[in-house]
């Protein structure tokens, strides 16, 4: 009974974003759990085929779909073709985000809007488009991957901090308005997470390194797979009384302030 309580065999599920680093992790753990995976990017036909093949290669239902989640016609297109040729979404995984590392006062307002339209608007549309199905067919999971910069401010990254922030409160929005249907909806917030995108600061004597290091009472960077288990659990029968909140996988850091009592 436990074990079925996380089946996902033969779930559709639509991950935005998820041609490479944490949206790709989160991704292949619900296809080892049994889920069919849509595998969404937007920068080019080729990452993405390379992405789906990726996956393909370990054993997972794959399918790519090529979109701009902040383009509303094209989001809808994206959809009934997925609807048409695999068919409805059951689990919606709004991973796609960017990050623009600026200090406000030299910050343009065009970078600041580009971040608050991939990170926020864009789960918004994807949500809204894809849960009409769902309150149809009586049910469904939606995760909005958020952030620590959903808790807490950090400088040089106020449009992101922003647009994490405002997705936790459409996360509680969304749950509100759909719990009813038996949608369930929450979020994930990561941590510091050891990917390729972080390996130039993760050495050894780099300052950052060192700093989320002590930071963490766990006292190390993320693993990708750490994601995993809870994708799972709130894409799964597991969380069907779960909805509105944000589960962080961090570590530990917030939860402490200040050094953690283990140094």
């Amino acid at each position: 009974m436990s074990i079925k309580l996380f089946d996902l065999t033969g779930k559709i599920t639509l991950v935005t974003g998820a041609t490479h680093g944490l949206g790709m992790a989160m991704a292949k753990g619900l296809g080892n759990a049994g889920a069919k995976i849509i595998v969404n990017g937007s920068s080019s036909q080729q990452k993405l085929d390379d992405a789906v093949l990726e996956y393909k290669k370990e054993g997972i239902d794959a399918y790519g779909s090529l979109f701009d989640v902040t383009d509303e016609n094209a989001v809808k297109a994206a959809l009934a073709k997925i609807e048409t040729e695999v068919g409805p979404i059951d689990i919606l995984v709004n991973n796609a985000g960017i990050i623009k590392r600026t200090p406000i006062v030299d910050m343009e307002v065009a970078d600041f809007k580009a971040v608050i339209d991939v990170d926020l608007v864009g789960p918004f549309i994807v949500s809204k488009h894809v849960v009409k199905g769902m309150i149809s067919r009586g049910g469904g999971k939606i995760i909005n991957i958020c952030s620590m910069m959903s808790e807490l401010g950090r400088d040089t990254v106020s449009a992101y901090a922003a647009a994490k922030g405002g997705l936790k409160m459409l996360t509680q929005s969304m749950a509100t308005e759909w719990a009813k249907f038996n949608i369930q909806t929450n979020g994930i917030g990561p941590g510091y997470f050891a990917t390729s995108q972080t390996a130039p600061i993760r050495d050894d004597g780099h300052p950052f390194n060192e700093f989320i290091i002590k930071r963490t009472p766990a006292s190390r960077w993320g693993d990708p797979e750490d994601l995993q288990g809870a994708a799972i659990f709130l894409s799964s029968k597991a969380s069907d009384f779960v909805n509105g909140h944000v589960v962080y996988v961090d570590g530990g850091i917030l939860a402490t302030i200040g050094k953690p009592a283990n140094e």
